[in-house]
């Protein structure tokens, strides 16, 4: 059974890694689907700014262990303040844990240091790690140095933000997974004057979905504009 551990994201459907819009992240995906085989890496630290998908990835990854048996907990650390470190506690038993935003603990003593026993004890029982942070281990602020070590174990790969042509494709995934139809000139109109930031997409979709619904009307342009109040 899996532990699926307070999350906080604001897609409305599940993430998987087959609808995550790879872009230049090949080798990462490929690493991903890697490491949940017998001779893949163990230990996987993905970093990138705010809105890169990093959430995206590691519950994706812990929806591709589930489909092959395994059991999972996925943490969101930025939550951590509603939460006790003592919550990791027995989390070794499982097959793959998944922390999501480790930047989020650092400078927090009692955290950290559950941290690094709990990889410790992974460490023994051979448990596959999965972590995410704005920055790489090296750069990031902990203040304990063996977790810091630890937390650099791994193969540790940046997650590189889509270009223009990764948007649009981002934007028509986002369309598909809420049964929109989202032509072609529209996603371009809505790049051309709404923020390119991965996560104001989604919340620009889910606006025009929850309009799109109480006005039973198809997305065009003129729809768009009125909706967002776009010039």
């Amino acid at each position: 059974m899996s532990r699926q551990l307070p999350l906080s994201l604001g897609l409305q459907h599940a993430p998987g890694l087959d609808d995550f819009v790879v872009g230049r992240n090949q080798t990462l995906i490929e690493a991903l689907r890697h490491s949940l085989d017998a001779t893949g890496e163990p230990m996987l630290y993905l970093f990138g700014p705010a809105g890169c998908g990093r959430s995206h990835l590691l519950q994706g990854q812990c929806a591709q262990a589930e489909q092959r048996g395994l059991r999972c907990a996925y943490l969101a650390l930025k939550d951590h303040t509603q939460l006790a470190p003592d919550i990791l506690d027995g989390l070794e038993t499982l097959d793959l844990l998944a922390f999501d935003d480790v930047q989020s603990i650092a400078t927090e003593a009692a955290w950290e240091e559950a941290l690094f026993v709990l990889f410790n004890r992974c460490r023994d029982q051979g448990t596959r790690m999965l972590f995410s942070a704005d920055c790489g281990p090296a750069a990031l602020p902990i203040r304990l140095p063996d977790l810091r070590s630890r937390l650099a174990w791994g193969l540790s790969l940046p997650i590189q933000p889509l270009d223009d042509t990764g948007r649009l494709d981002l934007l028509q995934s986002l369309a598909t997974r809420r049964a929109l139809s989202l032509p072609p000139d529209v996603a371009r109109y809505l790049l051309e004057r709404t923020s390119r930031d991965p996560g104001d997409l989604v919340d620009t979709i889910d606006r025009l979905d929850q309009a799109s619904l109480a006005e039973q009307r198809r997305l065009t342009i003129p729809f768009v504009r009125d909706s967002l109040h776009l010039a």
